[in-house]
């Protein structure tokens, strides 16, 4: 039988409160426990003495008996100094997913093609520009003529 200290919920819908339990790994998370040893409510603010209770010695005395800490139950207890929590490391936690990353990767390479248009040499610059007007001014002189047939 191996033991856990975990969390076990409670209080009403969208009014969680905790029940920090010594249980069965194998029962249910709010299903039957050993002991309860304290509570832990999310509601109130952090610095708030009533947002953790935890009893340490009954803690202390079943962590000597061999039982494990859920990860949050071990931030509650490296916070009152009973357990060393080691700090986590996911360097991937903050990249974005392969279709993000590809959405970016187009959008440099379209960057990169607006910016060489941008910087193609100013003699070929008027030359696209003079075809451009040309069409401008054809559409201005058909525009007239298409309100005198109307």
């Amino acid at each position: 039988m191996s033991l856990k200290i975990r969390l076990a919920r409670g209080g009403a819908k969208k009014r969680p409160f905790y029940s920090i339990v010594i249980a069965d790994s194998r029962s249910p998370r709010d299903g039957r426990f050993i002991e309860k040893i304290g509570t832990f409510n999310p509601l109130l603010p952090k610095d708030s003495d009533q947002r953790v209770v935890l009893d340490l010695d009954k803690a202390k005395d079943w962590l000597a008996k061999g039982a494990l800490p859920t990860d949050r139950v071990a931030r509650f207890l490296d916070a009152e100094g009973l357990v060393k929590r080691e700090a986590r490391n996911n360097p991937q936690k903050a990249q974005p997913g392969k279709k993000a990353q590809e959405r970016v990767a187009e959008k440099e390479e379209a960057a990169k093609a607006a910016a060489e248009a941008a910087a193609a040499p100013a003699e070929e610059a008027p030359a696209e520009e003079a075809p451009a007007e040309a069409p401008a001014e054809e559409a201005a002189a058909e525009a007239p003529a298409a309100e005198e047939n109307a």
